[in-house]
């Protein structure tokens, strides 16, 4: 696949809405296996998470944790080349003020995911 082929913004759109904002473990497990490569890694400030079922499990965890209004929305388009993309975005419950923003990173191989860094920034 040709950098030139890669759908960045989709891609990163994608994983924030239907994998991080996803509350239904069967839908986020198949937008998962969708989007990134079968052996992903993601790395968080505090862990590095391995496996699209630890992905799953620990955007799970992070929705549950911080109830049933909270969402990541996406600032501006996904932008990369050369298999490395990033997306900036904001978090929060969906009418109350921002708790969090950061921008995912991301290496794509063969059109998916495969390693993710999540990059928080300071508050």
């Amino acid at each position: 696949m040709k950098t030139d082929d890669i759908d960045f913004d989709h891609l990163l759109r994608s994983n924030l809405e239907r994998v991080f904002n996803e509350r239904d473990d069967d839908k986020r497990r198949a937008a998962i296996a969708e989007l990134f490569v079968e052996e992903p890694i993601m790395y968080e400030p505090t862990n590095i998470v391995r496996g699209r079922e630890d992905i799953s499990r620990v955007a799970g965890d992070l929705l549950k944790q911080f109830g049933p209004t909270f969402r990541f929305v996406p600032d501006g388009a996904a932008v990369g080349h050369h298999g490395l993309g990033h997306l900036a975005w904001h978090a929060g419950p969906e009418h109350g003020p921002v708790a969090v923003t950061g921008t995912d990173v991301a290496e794509i191989e063969s059109g998916k995911i495969s390693r993710l860094w999540v990059l928080l920034n300071a508050p």
